[in-house]
C-alpha cells in the first residue's frame, strides 16, 4: 500500500498555512466534513482551534481522523 504525504495549502481564519497529510487522511477529512455538513476548511479550522498550542496541525488532523474511527475507550 503506497501512502503519499502531500503538502496542501489551507486558509484558517484568514491565515494561510500548510498541512502535510497522506491522501487517505485527506479523504477521511473530506468524508467527516460531509457527514457534519461543513466545508473541509471549516472542519480543519475546528481541529486547529481545539488543539490549542499543542503539536502541529498535520498531527492534530491525523489524530482527529483516528479518533473518529477508533474512539477512546471509556
Amino acid at each position: 500500500m503506497k501512502s503519499t504525504v502531500i503538502k496542501r495549502s489551507v486558509v484558517i481564519n484568514g491565515h494561510k498555512t500548510s498541512v502535510s497529510v497522506e491522501d487517505q487522511f485527506w479523504a477521511a477529512l473530506k468524508e467527516i466534513a460531509a457527514e457534519r455538513q461543513v466545508s473541509l476548511y471549516e472542519l480543519i479550522a475546528m481541529v486547529d482551534h481545539d488543539r490549542g498550542e499543542v503539536g502541529n496541525l498535520s498531527s492534530a488532523l491525523r489524530l482527529f481522523v483516528l479518533a473518529r474511527y477508533y474512539p477512546p475507550a471509556a
